[in-house]
């Protein structure tokens, strides 16, 4: 049976995919950066409220997997403190300037994790070789890789993910990037096992009183009065397609 795995923004989305029927939660903050870090508070409430398998992501930044000394301190602490709180894994990546997996680095990742899966996350997507990739995160022993192969979306990136899934010989191979109930079928018919989506949308914020011409962020287009937040019924209707064992989805 297929898995799905959904990306959280909050407590409250991945209490809401708990309670839909989702396999595992990768938990961020920060959707218009991609997912980042979330804080220590969040991951306590995690802990305390969720059954399911939850993996946070070590990401300190938005933009590049290239990170100064002080970014790769502080994404270590964070996997020492998951760890410590008993996390089932983490998701995580580091890249070098050439856009190589950071072998150095993720070797210190991977003896901080000890027995913690190690998802490496759409790094790989920005990886200048993926099939030399897959390799060496086979040898780093990664327990899957989060890949839209190498595409803007996973849909396209069908042929890339098509050949991971046949030369992989240890890692998982995840779909995820635009993964939605239409689209489904196409990943379980190449032999996806795993598959990730945000399953959602961006709701409209309860605030009544909007003061004009102000705004926190830099980019101007950013609408500060909506969030993005998981579709209980979109993960629902998602994990009863894959559990079912008649044809899924084929509507485009």
């Amino acid at each position: 049976m297929t898995k799905l795995e959904v990306c959280c923004y909050s407590l409250a989305c991945a209490l809401e995919a708990e309670r839909a029927g989702a396999d595992r939660i990768e938990l961020c903050a920060s959707q218009p950066e991609g997912g980042l870090t979330p804080s220590y508070g969040t991951l306590m409430m995690a802990r305390e409220g969720l059954s399911i398998p939850v993996h946070p992501i070590v990401r300190p930044r938005g933009g590049d997997f290239c990170y100064d000394s002080y970014a790769f301190s502080a994404m270590k602490n964070d996997v020492a403190c998951m760890r410590d709180m008993g996390f089932p894994g983490v998701v995580i990546g580091v890249l070098d300037a050439e856009g190589h997996v950071d072998l150095a680095r993720m070797r210190q990742i991977m003896v901080l994790c000890k027995d913690m899966e190690v998802t490496f996350h759409r790094a790989f997507d920005m990886c200048l070789n993926p099939m030399v990739a897959l390799e060496q995160l086979t040898q780093l022993g990664v327990a899957r890789i989060l890949t839209s192969g190498q595409q803007q979306s996973a849909e396209l990136g069908l042929t890339l993910l098509r050949e991971l899934v046949q030369h992989t010989q240890g890692p998982e191979i995840m779909a995820g990037g635009g993964i939605r109930l239409t689209n489904l079928h196409k990943f379980v018919d190449i032999g996806i096992r795993e598959v990730h989506s945000s399953a959602g949308g961006h709701v409209p914020s309860p605030v009544r009183h909007r003061k004009a011409g102000v705004t926190l962020c830099t980019d101007l287009e950013f609408d500060e009065f909506s969030r993005y937040c998981v579709d209980a019924d979109v993960v629902a209707t998602m994990k009863s397609a894959l559990c079912n064992d008649g044809p899924l989805p084929r509507t485009a």
